[in-house]
């Protein structure tokens, strides 16, 4: 069976635009929370989790790809 295209195992953009959204949400609970004088909902304080828990998610993805270019034999192949 032929491998998949890359453009259809390609990681990166699925998290760019989760982090993305995840940024959006942000944005739009922290103009609503803090913009009408409402204390901080749980929904703005989520979001921040995933834009922080995307980013921790890419720098590993980096980090892997990294040790898979450079030849280590623990790095994880194919992302």
């Amino acid at each position: 069976m032929p491998e998949l295209p890359t453009q259809l195992t390609a990681l990166s953009p699925i998290v760019v635009v989760g982090t993305l959204a995840w940024l959006a949400g942000f944005v739009v609970f922290a103009i609503r929370d803090f913009g009408g004088g409402r204390t901080p909902s749980v929904w703005l304080w989520t979001c921040l989790a995933g834009v922080v828990i995307s980013l921790i998610g890419m720098g590993i993805m980096a980090w892997q790809r990294a040790a898979g270019r450079r030849g280590s034999r623990s790095a994880q192949t194919g992302l």
